[in-house]
């Protein structure tokens, strides 16, 4: 009986036999997604960070981001100008449409870190250089995703098209605000500080995020682009963590 199911397990049941050579011809590879790669850097600022007030001993670093207005126009212009600082007061509120002096008021770790309220520095405020709402160009599909750590990325009031002046740096990947934020650039340098406030954040389970240390950006402003940030992006499109 054994013989017999031996027999039968190597024949198909219409009494052919089964061919298991393995084949010689090489199989097409199978398709896969392309590497993800990021637009040119268009434009370049730089926010002076200091950590911590004026009763307790500060510290200073830079964090360089590079901008990719090829995708996003006009909140490139907005954010460019927030950092240039050359734009006027707001006819709202009539503080300077600028950075310098906001703070970082929600850091989240393993997630992001966040800013731009130049109005309230709570999150309840910001405004763009426009004085009203800006599209989420670029967004759907998303031109750029959330695949990596340390991109740019504005934030907007909960729904489409609300975008101001708040913007968030994220410290892991987060695709699943693919088609939500819109990114806008990357860290060029100062990765190393961005990670230093993402420890100064609370639990990642408050949603506030209220940073345990004050986080001002105290200086903003403008940088000559060079080749080596466009060297840069070429690496950023390879990393995926």
């Amino acid at each position: 009986l054994i013989c017999i199911f031996l027999v039968l397990l190597s024949t198909r049941c219409y009494g052919e036999e089964v061919d298991h050579t393995v084949p010689k011809e090489m199989v097409p590879k199978p398709l896969m997604d392309p590497i993800p790669t990021l637009p040119e850097i268009t434009h370049k600022v730089y926010f002076d960070i200091e950590i911590g007030d004026s009763s307790s001993s500060t510290r200073r670093s830079r964090i360089v981001l590079g901008l990719f207005e090829t995708i996003a126009p006009q909140l490139v212009e907005n954010f460019y100008g927030l950092c240039a600082c050359d734009r006027g007061n707001s006819k709202l509120t009539g503080k300077p449409l600028c950075y310098k002096g906001s703070k970082f008021h929600r850091v989240i770790p393993n997630f992001m870190i966040q800013g731009g309220d130049f109005t309230h520095s709570d999150g309840t405020g910001g405004e763009s250089i426009y004085g009203t709402d800006l599209e989420d160009e670029g967004l759907l599909p998303s031109v750029v995703r959330h695949s990596r750590k340390y991109v740019l990325s504005m934030a907007n009031k909960g729904r489409r098209n609300t975008i101001t002046s708040q913007f968030f740096i994220t410290t892991v990947k987060t695709q699943w605000l693919d088609n939500i934020n819109v990114v806008i650039g990357l860290v060029l340098e100062g990765e190393n500080v961005v990670q230093q406030i993402d420890k100064l954040g609370g639990s990642i389970y408050d949603n506030n995020g209220t940073p345990q240390e004050t986080i001002t950006i105290v200086d903003s402003g403008t940088m000559d682009v060079t080749d080596r940030d466009q060297e840069h992006t070429i690496h950023y499109s390879r990393q995926t963590k």
